[in-house]
């Protein structure tokens, strides 16, 4: 990362060391292990070369420095990384050193241990996303009829329920979910094709030795190499995005209603963190800040992926190179979006009677539609929408209550009573099918009742 005093905002210790240096070392040597073996079983490496292989696997023999000094000649770390680790097994067996990354490519190589490390950071999203889900649930449960305005274009509009503005968090989070599995599991395929994709190198064996290489890394084949066909690499960091913005459209909200003025919500308790440098009022919305940040970077890494696809011929010249960076920091930044969304829905405060009090102070101006809808049954929708037009705003020009507008005016008088007013005015009996969404969301056949 770029500027190492803010990397606390764009990773998590745990992804920052699986996409570590190391962590892709390792994963370059468990392939070379790997090809050793299945060559080995097909007769293209002596008997035990994998065995001598299997000693390499914490890459510790690789010398860092030298490494990235040559890539740079190079092009890129495989070069380097054979040339290590072939002199270092030929230290103990010239035989077996004969045989390593035969019929490989660069490119198999390093492909090849980014889906490895892929395959372990989607664990680590899928066990914070296993502990956002719980979270979020625990809210919806308890908040499904707390009753709340809703808002549309930021303007006050007829109520709903926090339960349920959590319930479309929790839903769109669940379909990222599918989207991060479907794609992981067609990321989850070997690469190994050789020069051009043909295994040429390795005659007739070719296909074997690729079906025993997928086999020992646990991975799928292929129906053949995509050395530049990138769909893959490409979908996994659109959906992340997709994940990240889905946590930035749950951040803006909560932001919004922790602003000072609405102050229904909050991150923690107060003094648990969000301080200014020069108000010592304030506490600030800071995970939103930072999972809001976190997104605002996202569609630039999918832009450059989608930039990279048209890759020229059998191997790319620069375009496959732009991805290195782009895919191990789309994981990064997806991980960190999930945490400060964990910190937010873990320590989130909400104050239910703010909620009330909010609503209530509004004039009754919200259950406008409630009236309008049940006068549109006696007199028609277009005159019942323009009475209540009407009233609202005299409502507010007077700054008197709708109710006692509504009650004092004749056309209105005429066909609700008193008491039909006051109960269509209740935020309580207009809350729709919100209890049974929520219901059917959780899976709660009770819930809706």
């Amino acid at each position: 990362m770029s500027n190492e005093l803010n990397s606390f905002l764009f990773s998590t210790p745990e992804m920052t060391a699986t996409f570590s240096s190391q962590e892709q070392l390792k994963a370059m040597a468990r392939f070379e292990w790997a090809l050793t073996c299945a060559l080995e079983k097909h007769g293209l490496a002596e008997p035990g070369s994998g065995a001598v292989l299997q000693s390499f696997l914490d890459a510790s023999f690789v010398d860092l420095e030298a490494l990235q000094g040559d890539a740079k000649k190079n092009g890129n770390i495989t070069i380097p990384f054979v040339k290590q680790l072939t002199a270092k097994v030929q230290a103990q067996n010239r035989t077996t050193a004969r045989a390593i990354h035969l019929g490989a490519t660069s490119q198999d190589l390093l492909d090849t241990a980014l889906v490895l490390t892929i395959a372990k950071a989607l664990n680590l999203i899928e066990g914070v996303l296993d502990r956002l889900d719980r979270s979020l649930v625990r809210h919806i449960q308890i908040h499904a009829q707390t009753v709340m305005v809703g808002r549309t274009w930021l303007q006050p509009a007829p109520p709903t329920t926090f339960g349920l503005k959590l319930a479309g968090v929790l839903a769109a989070l669940r379909h990222d979910r599918a989207r991060i599995r479907a794609a992981g599991e067609r990321a989850r395929v070997l690469q190994f094709g050789g020069a051009v994709g043909t295994l040429s190198a390795l005659g007739s064996a070719g296909p074997s030795v690729a079906a025993e290489l997928a086999h020992l890394l646990d991975l799928k084949e292929a129906e053949l190499p995509w050395h530049t066909q990138r769909d893959r690499f490409v979908e996994i960091v659109q959906v992340l995005a997709i994940l990240t913005g889905t946590l930035a459209k749950f951040a803006t909200d909560i932001a919004l209603l922790m602003q000072a003025e609405v102050a229904e919500v909050s991150e923690g308790a107060p003094g648990a963190g969000g301080g200014s440098s020069t108000m010592p009022h304030k506490q600030n919305p800071v995970a939103c800040a930072a999972v809001i940040a976190i997104h605002a970077r996202m569609p630039g890494l999918v832009a450059t992926m989608l930039h990279a696809m048209p890759q020229e011929h059998e191997r790319g010249l620069g375009l496959w190179q732009a991805e290195w960076d782009i895919v191990p920091q789309s994981f990064r930044l997806a991980a960190a979006a999930l945490a400060y969304s964990v910190q937010l829905a873990e320590g989130l405060q909400v104050d239910v009677a703010r909620m009330q009090s909010n609503l209530q102070g509004m004039l009754g101006l919200p259950m406008a539609e409630a009236v309008s809808v049940a006068l549109a049954r006696k007199i028609g929708r277009a005159e019942a929408h323009e009475l209540l037009r009407t009233a609202s705003q005299r409502a507010v020009e007077q700054k008197r209550q709708l109710g006692a507008v509504l009650k004092e005016t004749p056309e209105v008088a005429a066909h609700l009573s008193s008491a039909e007013i006051d109960r269509l005015l209740d935020p309580r009996n207009y809350l729709g099918s919100a209890p049974k969404f929520i219901a059917r969301l959780l899976g709660d056949a009770n819930a809706g009742r």
